[in-house]
């Protein structure tokens, strides 16, 4: 499903990526986790062809990117049908109504098109039914809580009926119901979708997710099934620490 391999990006003379490697199946449920600046936003711009990757670091270690059979270093826009990416900070249009803007994404990822994959058949309505924004449907996005407007960030990022979601820190600045329903509806898609979640939230990890990579300073320096870490935090703390020393 996901294939990273010898992965490096660097900005300028700053190295942000350094020889991460992976490899995430269809179905897994992947939590993202690592101090501030540790590479993770990098990471996923990288995977959904925003950013390029630095494409060979050695003769004998290319770097390797590929999304659902898809080489995103050579064919980075068509990627983009296989990825649902709601980044950190949710790129909404905030004068129009909800079902107005999800029609407006459809029409942009050629969703309702004949040569349009059967998986791209997901409407708009279905979508509004699936994140639970049916009674918002015909509101303007800037009247939403802060929760809505997350659920139109998940429902605009599942257009399409993508492979992969990635959600970059969705949770981030939600009350504690609003939190447990994003949580609910997160794992809800899980079960039909590989997703990445990018979080700082461990007991997030350990509600939602099946797996755990642990990133600091570019490289991976934990990377388990969460049925193996009997103490997320313990473990984030040595695995942060070890790479630190």
């Amino acid at each position: 499903m996901i294939t990273i391999e010898h992965l490096h990006k660097s900005i300028g003379k700053t190295s942000i990526l350094s020889d991460v490697s992976m490899h995430i199946a269809e179905g897994e449920v992947v939590g993202l986790l690592g101090p501030n600046g540790a590479g993770k936003s990098t990471l996923m711009k990288v995977l959904t062809g925003l950013w390029k990757a630095d494409k060979q670091a050695t003769a004998d270690q290319p770097c390797k990117v590929n999304v659902c059979g898809v080489d995103v270093l050579s064919d980075p826009d068509d990627v983009h049908r296989h990825i649902g990416y709601l980044p950190e900070q949710n790129p909404l249009y905030v004068d129009m109504y909800v079902r107005e803007y999800l029609q407006f994404i459809a029409r942009m990822r050629g969703v309702g098109n004949q040569k349009a994959d059967v998986r791209d058949q997901m409407s708009v309505e279905q979508l509004i039914d699936l994140v639970g924004l049916t009674p918002q449907a015909n509101k303007r996005i800037r009247e939403l809580s802060k929760g809505y407007k997350q659920r139109v960030g998940l429902a605009a990022a599942m257009t399409g009926n993508p492979e992969v979601l990635i959600l970059d820190e969705p949770t981030t600045g939600l009350d504690p119901n609003q939190l447990e329903d994003i949580r609910a509806l997160i794992r809800d898609l899980g079960k039909q979708h590989t997703v990445i979640l990018s979080t700082h939230i461990l007991q997030e990890v350990k509600a939602i997710c099946s797996r755990v990579i642990i990133i600091n300073h570019g490289q991976i320096c934990l990377d388990k099934p969460i049925t193996e870490i009997p103490d997320l935090e313990t473990a984030f703390r040595f695995a942060t620490q070890t790479l630190n020393s």
